[in-house]
């Protein structure tokens, strides 16, 4: 395997995401050493899984695009290594993740089934090879395939996946990768400079942009193509009449090869990659941002927590008198946190009716557009011969049950935030809520690519199928009028009974062929119907899988909250009823303890509070605003 150093100008497209990830981790380990300290295990955990995932700072690039738009190629040339097979064929049947290592190693991932996946190691001479067959796999699926290499571009968290094409005929990958698209931080889609955008292809396009917020479409092969300056107006306009914005790139993937051999920046320039690069920075820097933002939300929500229990009872020791007024209101406190418990089950309740509502709705929406696409591909096939028409019918149908499949897929998505957000505003109406933060460390869970339309009789007769046709449908004829011609003292083979048996032979040919076109239409009908009852069969169970682990996110994510702020109250009101018997000699001691845990407390709610820039913006105009009415 042959890694080129980059251009100088190409370097990795961000700071070390390693760093900004270190000092993060450490300001949750601070706070989680305070927690600790204070007894809070609940509080402890949150902030260790808030550090796993800050130490976890891949970003998931995803190569998408139809057949033979040169993906694996464009990886290939990205990296500047030789990790994907490229050929004139589809060559990238499972997904393949590329990550950064060290050493070179390869591993498939493949589904056990009632355990977690199992991986096997493939020798990197054989990776060009893998295919859903694989004999290692043992008959069992392989979800994809695991590369580590020791790429510049991918050592501060980039991750790349290569997938398998989407569109044409017999293809069944496009619900896979929509799958993907949901969980990955930017989407890289491909068509190449040959012609203009097709409607399947706006259409997966548009599909994309509503699941992922970091899309770019790369206009490939440009080196082959000298008019491909005309395609990307072309494409441009497509887009623009559609409504999708999304940033065009025309790049040259042989261009960029050359560009990495020769160490040419020029070429690789000409190449269109430093676009690219640009766009990598962005998805970067937006991922930096939400990172941040969650990390001062956790920081910011547990030093909350930390500063209830233990301001309370820092009260209390400080003025043993106003103790009794604290613990008041503290049992007054937990008297509202036990009733916000009681109350939980109109978030519970608005959870279980709107997952239910929304399987239903998903459920009638994916069986009406299946409905309205049989109905459209039944019309098809009455208006012709289902036999020489089913390849062009064939494609047709699987396109269209691939935009309708995603099109439902999109809308559950939207639909699956929303309730999110309406449980969320449900909640706070009784508790401070924010929406989880759904970390995404796999592609397990990704739809499965549904079956095949089935194959039908071509309708073609050789040319001895029609004669024997015609044949058995003379006979009749030329014995009938023979006899009867017999009669008027003609042969039995005579111009009328051979006349006869011609006409004769040529309407059984005709009904013959009549029949037999009745009864592909008849089987035509029945092959689709039964494509699209195994395709809502099979995204049915699909769909309401995703809607049960969106049910079980929410509902321990609140729960766990609730159960938080009831901790918190209940401490507080243990540890100030607590102080009132603390002796003198350790009042002074503890007290002194209280402040300076406190203090740091609020040094790292204050270095939280800058991670957010929303948050120091706001606080910005707050000052402003009382400063302005006191000028």
């Amino acid at each position: 395997m042959q890694n080129t150093a980059q251009p100088a100008s190409q370097a990795a497209p961000s700071p070390s995401l390693a760093t900004q990830a270190g000092q993060l981790a450490e300001l949750l380990s601070r706070m989680g050493e305070i927690a600790s300290t204070s007894g809070r295990r609940d509080l402890v955990d949150r902030l260790s899984a808030a550090r796993e995932r800050v130490l976890d700072p891949r970003l998931r690039i995803v190569v998408v695009g139809p057949l033979k738009q040169g993906k694996s190629q464009f990886v290939n040339s990205l990296l500047g290594l030789d990790v994907c097979s490229v050929g004139d064929d589809e060559t990238t049947a499972v997904p393949t993740m590329v990550a950064y290592a060290e050493t070179e190693r390869a591993e498939l991932v493949i589904a056990e089934i009632g355990s977690d996946p199992v991986r096997i190691e493939v020798p990197m001479a054989d990776i060009h090879a893998v295919t859903p067959a694989d004999p290692r796999a043992e008959g069992r699926e392989i979800l994809r395939l695991e590369i580590s290499v020791p790429s510049p571009l991918l050592k501060d968290g980039l991750v790349v996946i290569d997938t398998p094409g989407v569109g044409g005929h017999g293809n069944p990958h496009a619900n896979s990768t929509l799958g993907l698209v949901t969980s990955a931080d930017a989407v890289l889609v491909l068509s190449d400079s040959s012609q203009e955008f097709t409607e399947p292809e706006v259409a997966f396009l548009r599909q994309v942009v509503s699941l992922c917020p970091a899309v770019a479409c790369l206009i490939t092969k440009t080196d082959l193509y000298p008019h491909w300056r005309r395609i990307v107006d072309a494409d441009r306009g497509h887009l623009a009449r559609e409504g999708v914005d999304v940033p065009l790139m025309p790049i040259s993937s042989m261009l960029r090869s050359h560009a990495l051999r020769l160490k040419d920046e020029s070429l690789d320039k000409e190449a269109g990659f430093p676009a690219l690069y640009d766009f990598l920075r962005g998805v970067v820097q937006r991922a930096d941002v939400l990172t941040r933002k969650a990390v001062a939300l956790d920081v910011r929500s547990v030093s909350e927590h930390l500063a209830l229990s233990l301001g309370s009872e820092l009260a209390a020791l400080r003025d043993p008198e106003a103790a009794a007024a604290a613990v008041a209101g503290l049992q007054r406190a937990r008297a509202s946190a036990e009733e916000m418990q009681k109350r939980s089950s109109k978030w519970q309740q608005t959870l279980n009716d709107g997952i239910t509502d929304l399987a239903s709705d998903i459920d009638h929406d994916l069986r009406d557009r299946l409905r309205v696409i049989t109905r459209e591909a039944e019309e098809a096939v009455d208006g012709g011969d289902p036999g020489k028409d089913w390849p062009q019918i064939g494609e047709w149908l699987e396109d269209q049950i691939a935009s309708a499949v995603g099109d439902n897929f999109v809308w559950a998505h939207e639909r699956s935030l929303w309730l999110a957000e309406t449980v969320a505003r449900h909640f706070a109406e009784t508790a401070d809520a924010h929406l989880p933060a759904v970390n995404i460390s796999d592609i397990d869970g990704v739809m499965d690519p549904v079956t095949s339309l089935g194959d039908l009789e071509s309708g073609r007769m050789g040319i001895t199928s029609k004669v024997l046709v015609g044949m058995r449908g003379s006979y009749g004829g030329v014995l009938m009028f023979g006899l009867i011609t017999t009669m008027m003292g003609l042969a039995l083979l005579n111009p009328i009974s051979l006349g006869a048996g011609v006409l004769l032979g040529s309407k059984a040919y005709k009904d013959d062929k009549e029949s037999r076109v009745l009864k592909r239409r008849a089987d035509a009908k029945v092959a689709i119907r039964k494509f699209t009852d195994d395709v809502s069969f099979q995204v049915g169970k699909e769909s309401k899988d995703r809607l049960r682990q969106v049910q079980r996110l929410l509902r321990d994510h609140f729960t766990e909250m609730a159960d938080q702020t009831m901790r918190s109250v209940s401490d507080s009101l243990r540890a100030a009823q607590e102080s009132a018997s603390v002796a003198t000699s350790e009042r002074s001691t503890r007290t002194a303890e209280l402040e300076q845990t406190l203090k740091k407390i609020a040094s790292l709610r204050s270095v939280a509070q800058r991670l957010d820039p929303e948050a120091v913006e706001a606080a910005a105009q707050d000052k402003t605003a009382e400063i302005g009415p006191a000028s």
